[in-house]
């Protein structure tokens, strides 16, 4: 279903009696559904991906404060207090490399530049943990469609800021600062590959990744950098800071896999936060009907 947004504060406790209007609107058909409660719609042509619309969404408060955020804390608990006083309110991010129109833009005019529209995406974590989170972004696509795109350009380049006054963990040297991501440019391209600015209706918790962030759904939640400040456009491939920082555990893919283990667990189950038992891990976290054939040909055990 394709919802759009914008600007909207949408608050936590109507996304669940609104998940059973979704199921209402699928069962007797959306346009019934919106015409019964008196909503009308505006026609799009555009496809709005979204996680599987039968899977609970997970709280606010557990994506708020179970984070994986290494430039404050390997911890997770830890994160959301010691994020707490960034200030991102003149945040820039330079768009710069193979590119037409380079540029250093706030993130807040690039936000706004672009409908923010709810992917509500799965996150499986390399830890073997998982959740459901209702994004707000744009579609990463729009954005280089935007900037013109040079034929030389094979890859998109994410970086997070190197600042030891912002991010306290960045004093620990034994890591290959800054947080370097990356992605093919067909990767990039691929219609799930968004950049989110909010989760439920509210701007991004600095936790989170504030102000905007990386979200690829179906790789390993590692590879979605959060508060990016540089997004390039380069000819070869970059190595990303988990593969620089231990190659034999961590590729440039990470795609989700459960048929490749990590060397120190399997990947072939996982545990979504709030719930007690273990499921099934998806291959391409069940994403692989739009993204299985960008990786036609390709040895997914060799190439992780």
């Amino acid at each position: 279903m394709n919802i759009k947004i914008k600007n909207e504060i949408t608050p936590e406790k109507l996304y669940f009696s609104r998940r059973k209007f979704l199921k209402l609107a699928g069962a007797i058909g959306v346009s019934a559904a919106l015409a019964a409660c008196g909503v009308t719609t505006q026609s799009t042509d555009e496809t709005t991906p979204s996680g599987d619309l039968t899977d609970a969404l997970t709280s606010y408060d557990t994506i708020t404060t179970y984070t994986n955020f290494s430039e404050f804390a390997l911890d997770k608990e830890s994160i959301a207090s010691r994020a707490a006083n960034m200030d991102t309110s003149n945040w820039q991010v330079e768009i710069s490399g193979l590119v037409n129109k380079p540029m250093k833009i706030s993130a807040a005019e690039l936000i706004q530049n672009y409908t923010q529209e709810e992917r509500i995406y799965r996150l499986r974590c390399v830890e073997g943990w998982s959740m459901v989170i209702p994004w707000q972004g744009f579609s990463l696509n729009k954005l280089l469609d935007d900037i013109g795109v040079q034929p030389e350009a094979k890859y998109v380049k994410f970086t997070t800021p190197y600042d030891t006054s912002l991010f306290p963990n960045q004093m620990d040297s034994l890591f290959p600062w800054p947080y370097v991501e990356g992605l093919r440019l067909d990767e990039a391209r691929n219609d799930l590959a968004i950049l989110a600015s909010g989760l439920y209706g509210k701007p991004l918790p600095n936790q989170d990744g504030a102000p905007i962030r990386l979200v690829i759904p179906w790789k390993y939640g590692f590879k979605s950098a959060k508060s990016l400040s540089k997004i390039e456009l380069v000819a070869e491939q970059p190595i990303n800071f988990w593969q620089a920082t231990n190659s034999n555990e961590y590729g440039f893919y990470a795609n989700v896999n459960p048929d490749v283990p990590h060397p120190r667990w399997s990947q072939s189950t996982e545990r979504r936060i709030g719930e007690i038992s273990r499921r099934a891990t998806l291959p391409f976290n069940g994403y692989a009907d739009q993204v299985a054939s960008l990786y036609t040909g390709m040895d997914l055990a060799v190439n992780f």
